[in-house]
């Protein structure tokens, strides 16, 4: 790097050491004009898992947060972490660790650029728009450094955009592809709009979840910023231990970050409550982005038909709608999203490894990878739900 352009890189254990204003100016500096693009990279979101222990001490996720900075302003941050297992990341790299233990090295600990427990696509090089290019590239070899100084096997940075592929891929990094299903808005007035471009057996389909959901007996109600209350996490809290234990055993977030999310997180949040008389059964929380709904946690203390489909996909749809957001990103797997019109698109990674013949070796596995997703995109799109000549517009 040029004498000039020197860049000085902090590592941060503790988001205390940065002011809110600091950080937001990088990771989200239109947020000063209206809604960040994602609220996951904002101060506020990742203090909340900081603050609430969701990460730290005891959970895996050591937060090594990076600061670049060029005569004494801050161009760039980034959400790192050292990690000790590969739960919560949502790019699966078991087989990895595998292979690595097996030859003989040591997979963990290793660094995780990302949101912790958060499979959304967002920038993960938080830069100033003035400084894109110089703090990128500083961050990454920040990165690298810090993992190659402490003899960590290797760097991950997930979910994150195309053009940090383009960016990283040119710094030697190595691109990884995978999948998720989110919903397209094609500027649709009501939902009844977006069912006339499905095929009939599909919309008919629809319609009858829709209406079964309905009559679970209750109300559903759908909440955000000030009509979000402390009890409606008490309720919640419920459903998010239940899905949590089923599906990861323990579950990755604390109450207390809920306690957290009610002071500093409403806006950015949109809670879809199913109740039976006085009741909550059931419940879905999402994030709200500039153009986005995020859906992340689903669970319910009752089973009913359909409830499931209503709360996480046909509700986060009439609120996009009805808000003018382009998409819905439903989060990790489940092809049953394909039936409901959410369409399979591809996300990114990017990775790192100190071993430079396993890195050669996971090279190679990733180009076979990545035209195996490809595949199953080309696929799965065929099977979606809309008429034949509304599939391409959908792609």
């Amino acid at each position: 790097m040029p004498e000039d352009q020197h860049i000085e890189i902090r590592v941060l254990p503790t988001l205390t050491q940065i002011s809110a204003e600091e950080w937001d100016a990088c990771a989200c500096p239109e947020g000063s004009h209206g809604r960040p693009i994602d609220p996951f990279t904002t101060h506020r979101f990742l203090t909340a898992l900081e603050a609430s222990n969701s990460v730290g001490s005891g959970t895996g996720w050591s937060p090594q947060y990076l600061q670049a900075v060029r005569d004494g302003e801050t161009i760039g941050v980034a959400p790192l972490y050292l990690k000790s297992h590969s739960q919560g990341e949502y790019i699966f790299d078991h087989n990895f660790a595998h292979a690595y233990e097996n030859a003989g090295g040591r997979y963990y600990p290793k660094l995780q650029m990302a949101v912790p427990h958060t499979p959304a696509t967002g920038r993960r090089l938080l830069v100033k728009p003035d400084q894109s290019e110089l703090a990128q590239s500083a961050l990454v070899q920040g990165a690298v450094q810090l993992a190659a100084n402490n003899q960590l096997s290797s760097l991950h940075i997930t979910f994150c955009t195309e053009a940090e592929v383009s960016a990283g891929t040119a710094m030697g990094l190595l691109h990884r592809k995978s999948q998720q299903f989110h919903w397209n808005n094609n500027g649709y007035d009501d939902f009844e709009d977006f069912l006339g471009t499905l095929s009939s057996r599909k919309r008919k389909n629809i319609r009858k979840e829709r209406a079964q959901a309905h009559g679970f007996g209750g109300t559903i109600h759908t909440l955000t910023g000030e009509d979000i209350l402390p009890h409606h996490w008490d309720a919640f809290w419920k459903f998010y231990q239940d899905t949590g234990a089923r599906k990861w055993g323990t579950p990755y977030l604390t109450r207390s970050f809920f306690d957290h999310a009610q002071k500093t997180l409403r806006d950015d949040m949109l809670l879809v409550l199913a109740e039976i008389g006085g009741v909550f059964v059931a419940g879905a929380l999402n994030f709200i982005g500039r153009d986005a709904l995020y859906g992340r946690y689903w669970g319910c203390i009752e089973d009913h038909p359909c409830l499931h489909f209503e709360l996480c996909y046909y509700q986060a749809i009439d609120f996009a709608i009805a808000h003018g957001l382009h998409r819905v990103e439903a989060g990790a797997q489940g092809s049953h999203k394909l039936a409901r019109g959410y369409m399979p698109v591809t996300t990114h990674s990017l990775h790192w490894f100190g071993d430079p013949g396993f890195a050669d070796a996971v090279s190679e596995y990733l180009k076979a990878e990545a035209d195996a997703v490809d595949d199953e995109i080309e696929i799965l799109t065929t099977y979606g739900p809309f008429k034949k000549t509304d599939v391409e517009e959908q792609q």
